[in-house]
């Protein structure tokens, strides 16, 4: 059943069209992700199909009683009220004792689950992040036939994104959602609409096709081009012959080659193209030796030591709040630790990429924020590239240039914003949470920029998938104020914490594994037990839990439904609930351990019976 039509709408602000007649539809069950580059209206869009903001011209259509909730960017909140009272936004309760019926039972459960524990707290006293959780609380918990968030990963930690994702592959309902996370989009959307050029493209599928179909389409856009381009040429030369415009055929032929030239597709890639530019970078990097820092009574890094070498790549993660980008300004030597030194080299230029876009003159105009910091950069391969010529690549058109920063989207001024640390040509960069409020065409061509850029990265985020994609070490952040060093992606890194004490997965790690130094000297976690050459067959463990874990995945499953149930009864026992939800996020993470232990063996089982037949 459709709950919603998208018909003929169009949109400008000032002399800007941000999408002209695009017309789509929504049914129960689509979970829609929304794709395209900042500046170019997404988050207006949401606000057109949720009826908060008014067309130019078409109509959104909704059904007769579909009910719409809809998180916002950057959401509005009342500082007095608590934060259970602003999850129902205010709304007054069913009777003189209770929310509505189910609702706060409901409501307390999510939030716990997103990492807030007092529900009378003032709004006013929690910080952006927390806000923004409550925000997606209110959005997750109100009743909705059609669920409509912009950029609901952001501010977010990583194992609250998979909470998430589990929460709304559950969900019933439809889904239109905007967010950079790629992973996010590929294990919950199964449609993507694509906003180019103020065109919309839908894509039945998730990320990964889309992806595909996507490179289908503009490969199909080029050859159409290509033929055009032929037949121009063809008339191109008949009208050099000296065609004369007297007969009514002549006339029509001469007519269809003023069409095929003025018919020119707009096919151009939008991928921002940076070549890599830095300082010259010495042996001598950074190096931490015995850092400890805390803050009001509270210790976030105890005794930590590292050497960071000249082409490192490390991410560093743990909960919101932990540390990471306190750790960030230490290395930045934009804080001081408690104890412990900061060795920085002399050669050592630090581009700093913060979580906050800097002090932005809205008055300023875009090109003269850039000359700030440089007028011209060094490029990798010796040459020089202007200010505009950057800005032209980071899909500033030479109108948007002279313009007051303060006509430019916030996507775009974080894009603007990174563009002038990479104009400082650092040697060394720091990003801290680098994917938040940047688009995915963006971050692409960040991370390629990033495979060649001559010198160490060192980057704080939540975002798994530019984790996987860009660095090759891990910093975690431990409950005990402790920083363990993993070698490897973000993915190996869950691997490796993933197995258990008595024996780890394969490709994993034992908690004590022993550690190997890296070419710094640093220790870095490897896995036991792991032989590139161990022979294809289960070991006598793996066979008896092959044979097991469908009855023990089974037994778990029913133990979750029933403490799913008493999450129900718990009612307004705050103290219970807490226990109980506790109780069912252990639960969670130990069936998601099974599927995939399960999804390991079952492969594993596959390959022994293909190499016994191969050998048969």
């Amino acid at each position: 059943m459709n709950l919603l039509a998208v018909e003929n709408i169009s949109k400008s602000y000032g002399i800007k069209k941000l999408f002209y007649d695009l017309s789509f539809g929504i049914a129960e069950g689509d979970k829609i992700g929304l794709i395209s580059i900042n500046g170019t209206g997404k988050s207006t869009f949401l606000k057109v199909v949720a009826g908060l903001e008014s067309a130019d011209q078409g109509q959104v259509v909704v059904g007769n009683s579909v009910r719409i909730a809809y998180l916002p960017q950057n959401p509005v909140f009342d500082d007095e009220a608590t934060v259970l009272a602003q999850v129902f936004r205010g709304r007054p309760p069913a009777s003189d004792t209770a929310w509505p019926e189910g609702g706060e039972s409901e409501a307390k459960t999510i939030l716990t689950k997103l990492g807030i524990f007092d529900f009378e707290a003032k709004v006013g006293t929690l910080s952006g992040g927390q806000r923004k959780r409550v925000a997606l609380a209110a959005a997750l918990v109100n009743p909705a036939d059609l669920l409509i968030m912009d950029e609901p990963t952001n501010h977010i930690d990583n194992e609250t994104v998979g909470w998430l994702e589990q929460y709304l592959n559950r969900r019933r309902g439809a889904l239109l959602m905007i967010t950079h996370d790629r992973y996010f989009l590929d294990r919950v959307a199964n449609r993507i609409i694509e906003l180019d050029k103020g065109r919309l493209f839908s894509y039945t599928g998730n990320y990964s096709k889309f992806l595909e179909l996507k490179l289908l389409r503009e490969e199909q856009e080029q050859s159409a081009e290509q033929k055009r381009l032929n037949i121009l040429r063809n008339e191109l030369k008949w009208i050099k012959r000296g065609a004369k415009a007297r007969s009514t055929k002549q006339k029509a032929r001469i007519d269809r080659f003023e069409r095929l030239r003025e018919d020119k597709p707009e096919i151009v890639s939008d991928k921002i193209q940076i070549s890599a530019g830095a300082s010259r970078l010495g042996k001598k990097v950074i190096a931490i030796e015995e850092v400890s820092k805390g803050y009001a009574g509270r210790k976030l890094i105890d005794d930590f030591s590292y050497t960071f070498v000249r082409d490192d790549r490390v991410g560093i993660v743990g909960p919101n709040g932990i540390g990471k980008s306190t750790l960030l300004n230490i290395i930045a030597g934009r804080m001081a630790p408690d104890s412990g030194d900061v060795d920085i080299g002399q050669t050592v230029k630090i581009g700093f990429f913060s979580q906050e876009s800097g002090e932005m003159d809205d008055s300023q105009r875009v090109i003269d924020y850039l000359k700030e910091e440089a007028e011209f950069l060094t490029a990798g391969d010796g040459r020089l590239i202007s200010a505009g010529q950057m800005l032209e690549r980071f899909l500033f058109p030479p109108e948007l240039q002279w313009i007051p920063i303060g006509r430019i989207s916030g996507g775009e001024k974080r894009r603007l914003y990174l563009l002038r640390v990479l104009m400082g040509a650092p040697n060394v960069l720091l990003l801290d949470e680098p994917t938040n409020d940047l688009d995915i065409q963006t971050l692409t061509i960040l991370e390629d920029y990033l495979d060649d850029f001559p010198g160490a990265v060192i980057t704080v985020s939540h975002d798994r998938y530019f984790l996987d994609r860009v660095v090759d070490k891990i910093l975690a952040f431990t409950e005990e104020s402790q920083i363990a060093k993993y070698l490897g992606n973000y993915s190996e890194y869950m691997e490796m914490t993933r197995s258990g004490p008595d024996e780890a997965e394969p490709g994993g790690a034992k908690s004590g594994t022993k550690l190997r130094p890296d070419k710094a000297g640093n220790e870095q976690s490897i896995a036991s037990g792991q032989s590139k050459n161990r022979p294809l067959k289960f070991t006598y463990k793996e066979q008896k839990e092959y044979e097991e874990i469908d009855n023990v995945i089974a037994g778990v499953e029913q133990e979750l439904q029933e403490l799913t149930e008493k999450i129900n009864q718990a009612g307004s026992d705050f103290v219970l609930l807490q226990e109980l939800v506790s109780q069912q996020q252990d639960m969670e993470k130990r069936l998601d351990e099974l599927m995939e232990r399960w999804t390991y063996l079952n492969e594993l089982a596959e390959q022994i019976e293909l190499n016994k037949a191969g050998k048969a």
